[in-house]
């Protein structure tokens, strides 16, 4: 029997270490209960990934309900790996990313990142679901069931899902898409609200529908 009590989700955090810090201690989580989620987009653009990414692993070993989702930015670092496609992530911020682990490392490349690091990446869902909720990182297209969902729209979409009314049966809570303050649609939360770009980072607390920010 599910005992959730409340569900926080976080937006994108992009490197920005002191934010996720700070909002963290402004949360009154029951780890007995509730769940967290972090929406994705936890590297990149900002100056400290390497730092957000050991927080949140080192959080995942305290505590068991803690989920977290792929973002676009993840994806995209993946890629620059494998060599898939380097020039994407160097021209969206990655750059951040590499010289974060080149503090404690040697020359660029796979092994400039720890296999805890790149397990972690790899372990990231692309959505999560609840009774009430769809948890995802970009959002969803119309007409198309969640689990038939492509990779590319779920960490991509933009316009075509943020502008839809389409009802997708749950209300969805994505990131992604930045916003000034949360964007609250009667089937859709946005709470990327920037925090990169020197706005805030923010949470919000279901279903009460309560942000914090910092």
């Amino acid at each position: 029997m599910d005992v959730t009590k409340k569900i926080f989700a976080v937006g994108d955090i992009h490197g920005c270490f002191d934010k996720l810090v700070s909002l963290m201690q402004m949360l009154e989580i029951d780890w007995d209960k509730d769940v967290l989620v972090f929406i994705g987009d936890y590297i990149d653009r900002g100056p400290h990934s390497k730092e957000v990414v050991e927080y949140l692993i080192d959080l995942s070993r305290r505590q068991s309900r803690v989920i977290f989702l792929k973002g676009n930015h993840e994806l995209m670092l993946q890629h620059y790996l494998s060599g898939i496609n380097r020039f994407r992530f160097l021209a969206n911020g990655g750059q951040a990313t590499l010289d974060s682990y080149l503090k404690d490392s040697g020359p660029a490349g796979a092994s400039l990142i720890p296999t805890t690091h790149l397990d972690f990446f790899d372990s990231l869902r692309l959505y999560y679901e609840t009774d009430q909720y769809i948890f995802v990182h970009a959002g969803l297209k119309a007409n198309i069931p969640l689990e038939e969902q492509d990779e590319w729209d779920m960490l991509w979409i933009r316009d075509e899902f943020i502008y839809s009314d389409f009802d997708f049966g749950k209300c969805v809570i994505f990131g992604h898409t930045p916003f000034h303050e949360p964007h609250v649609l009667d089937n859709k939360i946005g709470i990327d609200t920037g925090a990169v770009y020197g706005n805030k980072l923010t949470c919000v607390e279901l279903p009460a529908v309560k942000f914090f920010s910092v």
